[in-house]
């Protein structure tokens, strides 16, 4: 079965990214492999919520973890509402459909030591480690995205206005301020670059020592291996840098909203997620200065 319509859809009316397309097809073409061997059917919109279901029951059987069918279900589903969209089908048969229960993930972030350490640590007087050390100060002073850092062009760039522009999700854009120690590090880096890239025309701004644009498996590297010096968390990442950014602000005090837009989030509720750590601390400093509490102890 061919779902090139619903991934053109995906594509042009919603500007999914491609890594998120390739996730869509493979999670379609899957559902569509089962359902063929195990009913003979070819024709997805003349199933059951009973047949789907035992799909589920097969993955919970592999080991497939409740998380991943919950993302698999996500694709499902949103085929089934691209069929009703086109007058396909009237109902879908994921209507009712529950998600699996799944525990909450609580990512660590890096505390300001550790990032001060990793910053500290770096040896910029080469290109190589300039260059790493204003990608570690982007992604903890903007709180960016590894993609929207890899997707920055010379032009999103306005020195003069101290801010960046970032495209984000389903390209949306976003303008971020840039803080002064960063300005001065991104002038120098630029000057250092313009060497390496006499006579190519690549527009990125983060590029390797041979001119090429970085990829995303590089700059999980780059943080991964300079993280993994100064900290003993498990996931050492971009992700969790952006995490740090967020629950940093908000420790200090910072408005939800002002990080949500920052963050460039459509919606409070995926910024609320990173208010876990900005409680505790408040926890803390409330058990620290509440007078009935100091009357206590």
């Amino acid at each position: 079965m061919s779902f090139s319509q619903f991934l053109d859809y995906l594509q042009v009316e919603k500007n999914y990214s491609l890594n998120t397309l390739t996730a869509y097809k493979a999670d379609l073409e899957s559902f569509s492999e089962f359902i063929f061997y195990e009913f003979d059917e070819e024709d997805l919109s003349k199933l059951h919520y009973s047949q789907i279901r035992n799909w589920i029951i097969c993955l919970v059987e592999q080991g497939v973890s409740n998380r991943s069918i919950n993302r698999k279900i996500s694709s499902l589903k949103s085929y089934y509402r691209f069929l009703q969209k086109t007058g396909d089908i009237e109902f879908s048969p994921l209507a009712k459909h529950k998600a699996l229960k799944t525990a909450s993930k609580i990512q660590v972030p890096f505390s300001e030591l550790e990032i001060k350490n990793v910053l500290d640590q770096i040896d910029t007087s080469g290109f190589d480690g300039l260059r790493d050390r204003l990608i570690v100060e982007l992604f903890y002073t903007t709180g960016m995205r590894r993609i929207e850092l890899i997707e920055i062009k010379l032009q999103d760039l306005d020195l003069a206005g101290k801010q960046l522009k970032i495209l984000g999700k389903r390209q949306k854009e976003r303008i971020v301020p840039l803080l002064p120690g960063v300005i001065a590090n991104l002038e120098r880096y630029l000057d250092v670059r313009a060497g390496i890239m006499a006579g190519r025309q690549e527009s990125s701004l983060f590029v390797s020592q041979k001119g090429i644009k970085l990829y995303e498996s590089l700059v999980y590297r780059i943080i991964n291996n300079y993280f993994s010096r100064v900290s003993g968390k498990i996931k050492k990442s971009p992700h969790i840098l952006r995490h740090s950014f967020a629950t940093h602000l908000l420790n200090q005090g910072a408005n939800l909203n002002a990080v949500k837009e920052l963050l460039g989030h459509s919606s409070l509720a995926a910024t609320q997620v990173y208010t876990h750590n900005s409680i505790s601390e408040l926890s803390r400093v409330h058990q620290m200065a509440h007078p009935r509490n100091k009357k206590a102890n």
